[in-house]
């Protein structure tokens, strides 16, 4: 069943509409007015009623018609009513037309729709268009021009302005979708539509707020997964939180969570509507991912360093010619042109200069895009050089922008350009921010690939006793840990920390800082003081135990003055760490509503807020996502060899990293946490303080087979992993899939034998298409799984040596289906592993799967003349049915 479940909403082939009458003046009705006129301005390629619930005729009578979607709008007290009306229909999708429909009203309207079956999208939005076919059921303005680009937006009036520059740029869509507050289809639905439909290429999204992380993201990956996706979200929270409990907490803002959720989601996020604008241009030339290497090709050096330092502005590199394509290059270009760094062809440069140099470019393997700047000179030709671009266009394989700057004396030129679909812009910064965002893209699709999973590799951390000292401390009602406390929890999970002793009075400091050895710090310990240093909480370089006894008295006095109403335990002690070049680093977690933990690295120290040195990303980490995250914060600059300090060890900081990760899979009940500082030099990582904040652990993961709830992004679930034995000797092994196991899966197909192929596919493609291969094998752990059979192979090399290559057998997978209680099953084996068990066991595998998941049932189609498929389908005690839709097919079905 490859047929979308929302198909019947967004690809209908017959409509009925309730919207009154046509020429009905009522403002009530003013959206159906406007319905009226956009559904009747072309011919709708499928089957198009209009209804009127208060001409004459019974209900039963207008229940005899039949059509996939109903679109209504109608004043709002008519609405339940006619919803009703279309399940007696057997609408399968319903559009709601409206504006200022409250909360509760649409509640009840969804509460309809989930009764009757119905896919409802609305109210309080302005509809959709699918230009392709001829279908404008929307309030936004006449129907878009047709082409590549989705856009699904939360604001009526953008959309509508978004359509209205699109009309004049030439830039068409394949769908439009506008989403108000309270709408029961939500975004994340509409965007797992669009990575399925083949007649969109790239999407944009104006976002003002999501209802479900979890569902947003899963969506968000599918989509990015397949196509580019732009973002433009508003309401940018200010960062800082008064209730905080840690430096982290203060200084993480929803919108920097907002960003690296984006980031790890493989989709591109602007900021600004200008900005929106030139991703689309960018979108609507189909480019795809690309390196960060931008080549600068200008007839004046001035535009030319205006673009490049707008490349260093943003974190991009100036691609440089090689060697070698200088040497081709200069011949062929004015006496004057300069090839040091960006491309200056001198004023003299025509239309053969331009793309000699473009070509040139594009061929060189340093450069990953290219920006012609046309700066307008006396003699030359801006329309000829436009055309130039326009001619090469079609064999670059490298994304092309310009920048013709001026107004007048270069229209023309604009014009040869946007008929070439070549983006163009006003200013070079503008220009060079473009191919930022698609830089940004091909970056962020690195962050989509990795599917870490909970645990990492390095050695088992002591799960249960962490989870103990959280469960004391919340037995008490505490919810903020003592430093002893929070080093056990980093300790639990293997990071080292240094040596602390908690002492209760004056003497003990003594006793315990020279059992330690000097220099000793000392630290107040108290759960209601988050910044220690703030109250004079803290004393470094206590060299002997009469200063550590009357350190402590000294604190403890100076404490309870400014603090009297904080709890004071006493005083921790500890060894200072070595004076080496050590740098000072913050690793901390958030826990943000709605994504749930994201962990952040930077700058540490006491000056730490004044710094606001921040990246983020969310778990799971692994090594490749913990790199990229140190490579993100400004701190890593001096992680090198930096002042006479020798290099820091990047990889203890990457490990750290990592047992972070752990815990905010493993612990639910983190709620804000600081290492800071982290001191690290080039022996190693050492945490000299920590802070964490812990709570109950979220409703999610409470008594759910899925303890990793809270996150937003479900981990590799490696638990799934088992090794069974092969009938006929020897061994495979049955593991989720990952987007590594892409080729292995192509190679799978290949090799199937015709008939195979076509049982599995009902089609005889030979293999997968690039979009297919994608969305099977980096996949949402959470609504779907995949698991693969892989079989090692021993075979002797040239040179004698034996060699393990591993093969992929066979697959078998579930999608859940929207009803989110049963889902559907596909299997595949190889022709020459039939027979030997592996059918039974994949099936078998993945129904467990699905059982743990808590769906009731699994189900799918088997082709009527598939015997092997459905001899299986009975020994594993399936039912078999006739579909009634396709006599083609068998519906089987079994209970979990």
């Amino acid at each position: 069943m490859d047929i979308h479940y929302l198909t019947p909403l967004f690809s209908p082939e017959s409509i009925v509409v309730f919207a009154g009458q046509a020429d009905e003046p009522s403002t009530q009705t003013l959206l159906g007015g406007v319905l009226h006129e956009f559904l009747r301005a072309q011919t709708y390629s499928g089957t198009l009623q209009f209804l009127d619930t208060q001409a004459s005729g019974t209900l039963a009578d207008l229940a005899q018609v039949k059509a996939d979607l109903a679109i209504i709008a109608l004043p709002p007290k008519e609405v339940a009513a006619t919803l009703e009306l279309a399940a007696r229909m057997h609408c399968r999708a319903a559009l709601v037309l409206s504006s200022g429909t409250s909360a509760d009203d649409a509640a009840e309207l969804k509460k309809i729709a989930q009764r009757e079956g119905i896919h409802l999208l609305g109210p309080n939005c302005l509809g959709l268009q699918r230009p392709q076919l001829q279908l404008n059921a929307s309030a936004a303005g006449p129907l878009a021009q047709s082409g590549p680009l989705a856009l699904v937006s939360q604001s009526g009036a953008l959309t509508s302005s978004i359509l209205d520059w699109a009309r004049g740029n030439g830039v068409g869509f394949s769908s439009v979708v506008s989403l108000g507050p309270n709408t029961a289809v939500d975004i994340a639905q509409v965007l797992d539509f669009l990575a399925h439909d083949r007649h969109t290429q790239s999407i944009v999204v104006y976002l003002e707020g999501i209802s479900n992380a979890r569902s947003f993201m899963s969506a968000l990956r599918s989509a990015a997964n397949t196509k580019p996706v732009v973002v433009l979200k508003a309401g940018r929270k200010p960062a800082g939180n008064e209730a905080a409990q840690t430096h982290s907490g203060t200084i993480v803002g929803s919108d920097d969570v907002f960003d690296a959720a984006l980031r790890r989601a493989g989709a591109v996020r602007v900021r600004s509507f200008v900005e929106l604008f030139s991703a689309v241009k960018c979108l609507a030339s189909r480019y795809r991912p690309v390196g960060r290497r931008l080549a600068i090709i200008a007839n004046g050096g001035g535009p030319g360093v205006l673009a490049a330092d707008w490349v260093n502005e943003i974190a991009l590199e100036l691609g440089k010619l090689s060697a070698a394509s200088v040497s081709a290059l200069q011949p062929l270009l004015p006496p004057h042109a300069s090839l040091t760094d960006l491309i200056d062809l001198s004023e003299s440069a025509g239309p053969e200069h331009y793309k000699a140099a473009i070509e040139a470019a594009d061929k060189d393997r340093q450069i990953d895009g290219v920006l012609a700047i046309f700066s307008p000179r006396p003699g030359t030709d801006a329309q000829g050089i436009a055309q130039a671009l326009a001619d090469a266009k079609p064999r670059m394989g490298k994304p092309l922008l310009t920048c013709w700057m001026g107004d007048a004396s270069v229209m023309a030129a604009r014009g040869v350009l946007k008929m070439a679909t070549i983006p163009s812009f006003r200013t070079p910064e503008a220009a060079v921010g473009a191919f930022g965002n698609i830089a940004s893209f091909y970056q962020n699709q690195q962050l989509l690939q990795q599917t870490p999973p909970p645990l990492s590799t390095l050695a088992k951390p002591d799960i249960e006793g962490a989870r103990l000292v959280i469960e004391s401390a919340l037995a008490e009602r505490r919810k903020v840990l003592t430093e002893m406390e929070s080093k056990t929890l980093l300790a639990a999970f293997h990071i080292p920390v240094t040596k602390t002793i908690l002492a209760r009075s004056a003497h003990e400091a003594m006793m315990i800082a020279t059992q330690l050895g000097f220099p000793v710090a000392l630290k107040i310990d108290s759960p209601d003081i988050s910044h220690k240093s703030d109250v004079g909480g803290v004393a470094l370089n206590v060299m002997s135990g009469a200063a550590a006894r009357d350190t402590y008295t000294d604190m403890v006095q100076r404490v309870t003055r400014l603090q009297p109403n904080a709890r004071i335990n006493g005083v921790t002690v500890q060894i200072m760490a070595p004076a080496r070049r050590g740098r000072e680093i913050c690793i901390g977690l958030v826990a943000d509503d709605p994504f749930g933990p994201v962990i952040s690295f930077g700058a540490g120290g006491t000056m730490i807020e004044l710094i606001d040195d921040k990246a983020m990303e969310l778990p799971p980490l692994n090594q490749f996502l913990a790199r990229r995250l140190i490579e993100r914060s400004r701190v890593s600059e001096t992680l090198g060899a930096w002042r006479g300090a020798s290099a820091a060890n990047i990889e203890a900081l990457e490990q750290v990293l990592l047992r972070v990760s752990e815990m905010a899979c493993e612990l639910p009940q983190l709620r804000e946490m600081d290492i800071n500082p982290i001191i690290v030099d080039e022996h190693g990582a050492v945490a000299v303080d920590a802070r964490i904040a812990i709570d109950q652990a979220p409703q999610t993961t409470i008594g759910s087979a899925n303890h990793y709830g809270h996150l937003s992004i479900l981990p590799y679930p490696a638990r799934h992993e088992q090794v069974w034995p092969l009938r006929g000797g020897g061994e495979y092994t049955v593991r989720p899939i990952h987007p590594g196991d892409a080729q292995m899966l192509q190679t799978l197909v290949q090799q199937l034998s015709p008939q195979s192929r076509y049982y599995r596919f009902v089609s005889s493609m030979a293999e997968l298409p690039p979009s297919m291969l994608a969305r099977f094998t980096l996949i949402d752990y959470d609504r779907e799984m995949a698991l693969v059979a892989i079989h090692k192979q021993r075979t002797a090399g040239a040179d004698g040596h034996i060699v393990e290559t591993e093969r992929m057998v066979g697959v078998s997978r579930y999608v859940t289906n929207p009803d989110r209680s049963s889902c559907e099953f596909a299997l595949v084996v190889a022709d020459d592993f039939n027979g030997k068990g592996l059918g039974s066991r994949l099936m078998l595998s993945i129904m467990d799967v699905a059982r743990e998941k808590g769906l009731s049932e699994i189900d799918g189609l088997v082709l009527a003349n598939n015997p092997g498929m459905l001899k299986l389908m009975r020994s594993l005690g399936f039912s078999i049915k006739a579909y009634a839709e396709d006599p083609d097919f068998k519906f089987v079905t079994h209970k979990l």
